[in-house]
């Protein structure tokens, strides 16, 4: 019998598109499906390019308490964490795409690791683990 594995990661967001051509354009993810439910809802599953793994759900909020929840999920922690194995060059592509870096590239001892927002201001890790 196989172990549980986690599928995916809901992130609320404002809108469906918006989101999207964000982490598409900007971020270089992949659109892994895009099923409408309703005339409101839609199954929207986006993916790192190298992942084969977990994906973001899109939930678009739909009420007052879920839209104030748009942009801070874990109350200004880092949210997500996507690994690479190109930090530079990733670096480089969050810069030029004009994505806001919240902290300035470090070494750590798990890798090297900068700090992002998204376009609604959820916190990222850029990590590149250390080779052990």
């Amino acid at each position: 019998m196989a172990a549980p594995r986690l599928m995916h990661m809901a992130l609320v967001v404002n809108d469906y598109d918006e989101a999207i051509t964000f982490y598409t354009d900007k971020l270089n993810f992949k659109l892994v499906e895009d099923t409408p439910l309703s005339e409101t809802k839609r199954w929207v599953l986006l993916s790192p390019g190298g992942s084969a793994g977990c994906c973001l759900l899109l939930a678009k909020a739909v009420n007052e308490e879920q839209r104030s929840r748009i942009g801070n999920q874990t109350g200004g922690r880092v949210f997500l964490f996507l690994h690479t194995d190109n930090f530079q060059a990733d670096f480089e592509n969050l810069k030029k795409n004009q994505v806001k870096i919240v902290r300035e590239p470090s070494q750590e001892e798990y890798g090297r690791v900068a700090v992002f927002a998204d376009l609604y201001g959820n916190l990222w890790d850029l990590i590149e683990p250390s080779k052990k």
